[in-house]
């Protein structure tokens, strides 16, 4: 259906006007316009950070926002609805599993336009759609085997856009794509910002993959132009930060500071972490890492980054989230249940007692374990905002600590990196974002590790632990075996292209910045 359109703004797809809505593209014109140059300017300065750090420059705490982090200044204090945040879980935006996570008994549901959503148009639009319904209690399904409703109590509501580093192809402001950034966050203020206000909650979000405190200030000030905008208080936005770029973990202050009255907390973001240290700083033979299951929340720079976060947060009066915890029970073997739930409680008793004031889990059946860990700690209490950790005393050479990393590269390892990244990038072709493979909920995070580390591996020549350098010629041996273990010849199916684009990513000289670029051109 066309849709009618401010002047200089095109869809390229049929669209529904009620979600694309003129007023709402005006005003994704309106931050392309006025804010894009800035946008323009900062992913220009990313590929200049990285040219220094090829060249050998470390990174370091900044000399020139010294005065930010000797300040006393503090946060605003959280909304009513987001003080308890013990238990968040995290999904797509689709209907049903928006449903079951709203129902799951989480404090926070984050519904993600991102990692774990494929960008077809369908799911872009259909996804605003679905966040608009659920603001309004509206969101419903029926299907021939169950009708899925929400129930009288559901999770707060947060919506993750996609990252600055991704355009929206199907809307062009002045003949270009629009900063899939700005389309995102000005649908989501203009439909549901002033109704969320109303019903006493308000317009919260998640902010990815940021790598400086300038792409915070940036945010900033898209949230100041958009409520303006749409004639809503500013601060009624409020931001949760996803430090999951090595580069953030020096600006976790600063970052903070830069969102002003929009900030809220900082989320160990464990996955896309590690995938930014091999991707910013994986040519230093020092960052050669492990397996990926032998990268842990208790190695030495992941334990640093972890303890300084929770430090820095509560410095400064925000909340700290913990990391993801992606097993997807087994319906089919108690025992691997079993095994990965003992994991799955350790890791959040370890949050727990580090001050994280909550944690993100990816299926509704891990909510009771979640929940129960921070119920042990937090008592009658919403949060730890009171644990300060004073005696943490993180430094540069502690963050950058990846020769301490204890572990091996084994042949399991890599060929679990390389079917993982076959069969999610398939997924991701065919419109799912978020896939359970191995027990695990795979998404573009756990997939950019997959491949990072085979890129890593291939250009150090790592070894395995019987001895073999992992070669180029050795993956893509493993590739055609794995490939073979797989239902290729299914009408249909898109292991052919997943094939292209993973061999693409995980093995040109030249590392590609996000899988999802080549990607990307493949998807309606």
């Amino acid at each position: 259906m066309a849709v009618a359109v401010p002047e200089g703004v095109e869809v390229l797809a049929p669209a529904d006007g009620d979600i694309l809505a003129p007023a709402a593209l005006a005003l994704v014109a309106r931050l392309q316009r006025e804010l894009g140059p800035t946008r323009r300017a900062l992913l220009e300065r990313r590929r200049e950070r990285q040219a220094e750090l090829d060249a050998g420059v470390r990174p370091d705490f900044l000399a020139e926002t010294r005065a930010i982090r000797d300040g006393d200044w503090v946060v605003p204090p959280a909304p009513r609805d987001l003080e308890d945040r013990r238990c968040e879980i995290t999904g797509p935006v689709e209907r049903k599993m928006m449903i079951n996570a709203l129902n799951s008994g989480a404090r926070v549901f984050m519904a993600d336009f991102e990692d774990a959503n494929s960008p077809t148009w369908a799911n872009v639009v259909e996804g605003q759609r679905n966040v608009r319904d659920a603001v309004r209690r509206e969101l419903s399904l029926d299907t021939a085997e169950k009708s899925y409703r929400l129930n009288e109590r559901t999770a707060t509501l947060l919506v993750r856009p996609r990252g600055w580093h991704l355009p929206e192809r199907h809307v062009l402001v002045d003949g270009e794509p629009v900063s899939a950034s700005f389309f995102d966050v000005a649908l989501w203020l203009w439909h549901n910002g002033a109704e969320l206000l109303e019903r006493g909650s308000g317009p919260y979000l998640y902010l990815p993959k940021l790598e400086s405190h300038l792409e915070a200030k940036l945010w900033n000030d898209a949230f100041e132009l958009a409520q303006d905008a749409v004639g809503i208080p500013r601060g009624s936005v409020r931001a949760t930060v996803l430090i999951e770029t090595v580069l953030a973990a020096f600006e976790m202050e600063e970052i903070l500071h830069a969102l002003g009255p929009h900030a809220t907390a900082l989320n160990a973001g464990r996955w896309d972490y590690i995938f930014s240290v091999i991707k910013k700083l994986g040519r230093r033979e020092d960052a050669l890492l492990p397996d990926r299951a032998q990268v842990t929340m208790t190695v030495p720079f992941m334990r640093a980054y972890t303890e300084l976060l929770v430090r820095s947060c509560h410095r400064r009066g925000a909340h700290a989230i913990g990391g993801m915890a992606a097993f997807i029970p087994s319906r089919r073997d108690p025992e691997v249940n079993r095994i990965a739930l003992a994991r799955v409680r350790e890791d959040k008793e370890r949050e727990s007692q580090d001050g994280f004031d909550g944690t993100w889990v990816a299926h509704p059946d891990l909510v009771p374990v979640a929940t129960e860990v921070f119920d042990d700690v937090l008592d009658a209490r919403l949060n730890q905002l009171s644990k300060q950790r004073p005696e943490v005393n993180v430094t540069a050479d502690d963050l950058l600590s990846f020769d301490k990393t204890p572990g091996e590269i084994t042949e399991a390892g890599l060929r679990q990196n390389i079917s993982v990244g076959l069969q999610y990038i398939e997924s991701w072709l065919l419109g799912v974002g978020a896939a359970s493979i191995f027990n695990l909920m795979e998404d573009a995070a756990t997939a950019e590790i997959s491949r990072s580390q085979i890129w890593q591996w291939t250009q150090h020549s790592g070894k395995l632990s019987d001895g073999r350098a992992v070669t180029k010629e050795l993956v893509r041996q493993i590739m055609e075996e794995e490939l073979a273990k797989l239902p290729v010849d299914e009408p249909g199916r898109r292991f052919k292209e997943a094939h292209e684009i993973f061999e693409q990513v995980s093995l040109s000289d030249d590392f590609v910045d996000f899988l999802t670029w080549p990607a990307y051109d493949l998807i309606d």
